[in-house]
């Protein structure tokens, strides 16, 4: 028997895909790097979930779960030929109307949780760009936020439990519906690792009651740093809008020309904010905002008259990714993280960086967190110019660092920043993150050669690599 029988076995010819064309598609995710996906398995169910891993252990072969592929950093691209476990067949919702909770599986679409939970009064908070598309597996494994992630948090803040099978093909549950479950929170270990731990099957999230009234502000400045100031303005004021967005020129005037959602195209900057809650509040909070973008010397401010003119303010923030398709064939979409007191800072040094490499550098960011999202368009037929935006990406990151910042707010570390964890954790911290991992999966079967840089243990436990006996 081979692998490729066994599996066929279990879930049937269809939902085994072995031939080189079928799997190709499925080598890659939505960021510039390709693996080798010697099959792809469709489960439908926990059991088959937990049988696909037990006979892929049995053949030694490393197994990469993904969800939509929408991932930017590499996360479930296989880097070694392997068994790719698409969970997008698992896309169940059970909803708890009582306790605002649902269960739900690793294939639900985000944006299509938010929808079935609409009519009785709910929505998922965590909202990526992605979200028409992104799957809420991958969400977990990516601690994945949004534009409404500022107040209400990313996702391990609406988590509350985890069904996962283990390296050992055993079905547990970590965490429950209690807030505040006794004993360590493994649950809060597994968001965000990358399925390097094991294989989520199912999530018990958390609802977030559909507020009662909403405003959504548009205000345009003629720099980057009177936009910066507005945002710790506001923060300073002690508001925290549900969402704080920024976008430069260039993204703002590619918007334009893709969706037209209303933005000034003449202003060096836009923010979109938009805050929630009662009637009273609300206007409140709008006011200040006001205020604060006025003292800032705001050359545009509206707020949204209706829900059709708030929908289109959000198409255009959400379909700035798309949006760059106008600019050049190929694009390179970042993800780091610095105070919001170094955006000014932070920003004049991105623009230095791309137009030292010849880059075309489009931005667009989660500004109350200072999650910055610097896009970069490109041909990646021209020669030696892919080079040249990896090199600038590391000097991104090498920056953001520099300033006090993080390697990654929602896009997770995958193969993308694997080799640039040094930048931030020490040897020991390193070995710390490697004994998790080892103590979950000691063999390194799921998702191996991702987030930890090689070395990271302090020692080698000498253990053979796994190789794939079916090949």
């Amino acid at each position: 028997m081979t692998l490729t029988a066994e599996l066929r076995d279990i879930l049937g010819h269809d939902r085994v895909l072995s031939e080189p064309l079928e799997r190709w598609v499925y080598g890659m995710d939505s960021g510039v790097v390709r693996g080798d996906a010697q099959l792809v398995a469709f489960p439908e169910t926990t059991a088959e979930v937990a049988a696909i891993v037990r006979c892929a252990r049995h053949y030694r072969t490393p197994i990469v779960a993904r969800g939509a592929g929408t991932g930017l950093a590499g996360g479930a691209i296989p880097t070694q030929p392997g068994l790719v476990v698409v969970l997008t067949k698992m896309n169940f919702v059970e909803i708890d109307e009582a306790n605002a909770t649902a269960w739900v599986g690793p294939g639900v679409i985000n944006l299509d949780l938010s929808k079935q939970t609409e009519t009785h009064g709910f929505h998922f908070a965590p909202d990526p760009s992605s979200q028409s598309a992104c799957t809420i597996g991958g969400n977990i494994a990516n601690n994945s936020g949004g534009p409404h992630c500022l107040a209400e948090g990313s996702t391990v803040g609406h988590v509350l439990a985890l069904e996962m099978v283990t390296a050992d093909g055993d079905v547990v549950m970590l965490g429950g519906p209690a807030p505040d479950p006794i004993g360590l929170d493994l649950r809060g270990v597994v968001v965000g690792s990358e399925g390097t731990l094991g294989i989520i099957t199912k999530a018990l999230v958390r609802l977030t009651p559909n507020p009662p009234d909403v405003r959504t502000l548009l205000t345009g400045f003629a720099s980057v740093e009177d936009a910066a100031a507005t945002v710790s303005g506001i923060i300073a004021r002690g508001v925290v809008p549900a969402a704080l967005e920024m976008m430069d020129q260039r993204m703002t005037q590619a918007v334009e020309r893709f969706v037209s959602a209303g933005f000034p195209t003449d202003a060096a900057a836009v923010l979109l904010a938009e805050v929630v809650g009662l009637s009273a509040a609300v206007e409140a909070e709008a006011a200040i905002i006001s205020e604060v973008a006025r003292e800032n010397n705001a050359t545009t401010l509206r707020v949204a008259a209706d829900e059709s003119e708030r929908a289109r303010l959000w198409l255009g923030r959400k379909s700035a990714f798309g949006a760059v398709a106008q600019a050049a064939p190929d694009y390179y979409l970042h993800d780091t993280v610095v105070p919001r007191t170094k955006l000014v800072e932070t920003m004049t040094r991105v623009y230095e960086i791309a137009d030292r490499h010849g880059i075309t550098m489009l931005n667009v960011f989660h500004a109350g967190d200072g999650n910055l999202h610097p896009l970069m368009a490109f041909d990646s037929e021209e020669e030696g110019m892919l080079d040249r935006v990896k090199a600038a990406a590391r000097e991104l990151v090498e920056v953001c660092v520099q300033v006090g910042g993080a390697l990654s707010g929602e896009h997770g570390i995958g193969i993308e920043k694997r080799d640039l964890m040094k930048l931030v954790f020490t040897e020991a911290d390193l070995d710390a993150q490697a004994r998790i991992r080892e103590a979950f999966d000691p063999a390194q079967a799921f998702n191996p050669d991702k987030i930890l840089p090689a070395g990271s243990r302090c020692f080698d436990l000498g253990r053979p690599p796994l190789e794939g006996m079916w090949v």
